[in-house]
């Protein structure tokens, strides 16, 4: 199979936007860490500490998520890179290794994602007790 400089090329838009979706979430986890900060100090209710140990959570996986999409955007250049210089067995590893960073980032978003609508039902379930 023979790669251009153009295919690998064709992941920096989505990689691209993977990584800003990534960066969001992180920000309102952020936002939400802080404001849990505040009501806790006020109120130590289970509820509050069920939320801090999901959020603990999920902010490992979003750096790993973006660990892994910093990564494939890396291998994705660096095969450009050895396209361009003609190593084209390098070139096709390093996109190869690109897709795989990208599928792991994927994954971790997906894991992710299941683990915020778990900190949803913790809401509901309190919710439902008053």
């Amino acid at each position: 199979m023979q790669i251009s400089v153009t295919t690998p090329a064709l992941l920096f838009p989505a990689i691209s936007l993977f990584m800003l979706a990534f960066t969001n979430r992180f920000l309102s986890l952020g936002g939400r860490v802080r404001s849990l900060h505040d009501q806790y100090r006020r109120e130590k209710h289970e509820t509050i500490i069920q939320q801090i140990e999901n959020l603990r959570i999920r902010i490992h996986l979003t750096r790993r998520m973006q660990g892994y999409g910093v990564l494939s955007m890396l291998s994705c250049i660096f095969s450009m890179i050895c396209i361009f210089q003609e190593w084209h067995m390098a070139g096709r590893i390093f996109f190869g290794a690109s897709l795989l960073f990208l599928i792991a980032s994927l994954i971790l978003s997906f894991l992710e994602i299941r683990i915020s609508v778990r900190a949803l039902d913790i809401l509901l379930a309190d919710m439902e007790d008053k």
